[in-house]
């Protein structure tokens, strides 16, 4: 039988118990309601019990728990979008630790003492490892997309597979990247299928 909604302890009620003050004394009294109404609707949802003790546990282990959290990638994809893609070398974990933790020139010349560009530091790995004459560095590949349209091809035609017509991470729909970079989106070819004749036929001028 389903539990009964309405005999859920109210929220002062839970507010009383050790681990709900102790969030509170962490997080704030803001902090602490928030949760423990998030688990009492929660309980409401699933239509399953929880006393006072079990519910101000539930909200303190809720809060503490890390939004972000080591996972198994049983998924067959080595590089997966969604669990972080490749995971960081040993070297690179340590790098990160180093500076990390205290203060770094992220944007100061150390030469110069002058105000330098986070860009610096990684433009010269990236032109020596591609030859590109130069290299910027965004947070995405809809972000990258969208400079280089509107670099190279603003207020004119870009021409793309149908197969390629995609919604990537957080919702980037590749039509509204290219209105974005102010590019006119002209398709072709087919869901499963484009050939070079495609693309040469709807090339404009």
């Amino acid at each position: 039988m389903a539990h009964d909604p309405r005999r859920l302890p109210a929220v002062h009620r839970v507010l009383e118990e050790p681990a709900a003050v102790l969030l509170a004394e962490r997080a704030g009294r803001d902090v602490a309601v928030a949760a423990v109404r998030r688990v009492l609707e929660r309980h409401r949802e699933h239509g399953t019990a929880g006393d006072a003790q079990a519910v101000a546990a539930e909200a303190l282990a809720d809060e503490e728990r890390p939004a972000l959290r080591p996972v198994l990638n049983a998924t067959g994809v080595i590089v997966h979008t969604n669990l972080g893609r490749a995971p960081l070398a040993p070297e690179a974990v340590a790098a990160l630790a180093a500076t990390g933790g205290g203060y770094a020139n992220l944007e100061l010349d150390l030469a110069t003492g002058a105000r330098g560009s986070r860009q610096d530091l990684v433009e010269g790995l990236l032109t020596e490892l591609t030859g590109a004459p130069a290299a910027l560095v965004v947070n995405n590949c809809a972000a990258a997309l969208v400079l280089a349209i509107a670099a190279l091809a603003h207020g004119r035609e870009v021409v793309v597979s149908r197969g390629q017509m995609i919604e990537i991470g957080d919702g980037f729909r590749l039509p509204e990247v290219m209105a974005q970079a102010g590019a006119r989106l002209v398709e072709d070819g087919a869901t499963n299928r484009t050939r070079l004749a495609d693309y040469a036929s709807a090339s404009g001028p």
